[in-house]
């Protein structure tokens, strides 16, 4: 049976607690867990959003209660989208231009939904897509 959704999301990032901050202000998520190595953001209570500190764990992690993570991370840029309302649209631009983050691009999927781009402190790329882009969503 394949999972019935994605948990977890991973980025790698260069300043942990600019990026931090920066999630903070853009999305207001709760943290779950942070220190000097990691931070785990609260996605609606259903969804997980990890930064971790880029090179912070190149032989995995060993959990004091005899477990070990591999190693995470990745190099370069990665791309991460979230889903809002097509309602939002409006209120998001203007948050984005409150928080003085730059719109990369903006359009209309053929089947209706819409998507901005913009970019983390990292350049990551970051999305919000509304209903309609993909079949599923």
């Amino acid at each position: 049976m394949p999972p019935s959704s994605i948990l977890e999301t991973a980025l790698s990032v260069a300043d942990l607690e600019q990026s931090r901050e920066f999630y903070t202000r853009l999305f207001g998520y709760p943290i779950l867990t942070s220190d000097d190595r990691l931070c785990a953001f609260d996605v609606q209570g259903r969804q997980v959003l990890l930064l971790f500190l880029r090179g912070s764990d190149p032989e995995g992690t060993h959990m004091p209660f005899g477990g070990h993570i591999p190693a995470h991370g990745s190099h370069g840029r990665s791309h991460v989208g979230f889903a809002i309302p097509e309602e939002s649209l409006d209120e998001w631009r203007e948050h984005l231009h409150q928080l003085n983050i730059t719109v990369e691009s903006e359009f209309t999927w053929p089947r209706g939904g819409g998507s901005l781009y913009f970019r983390d402190p990292d350049g990551h790329l970051l999305e919000l897509l509304t209903p309609g882009v993909w079949p599923t969503y």
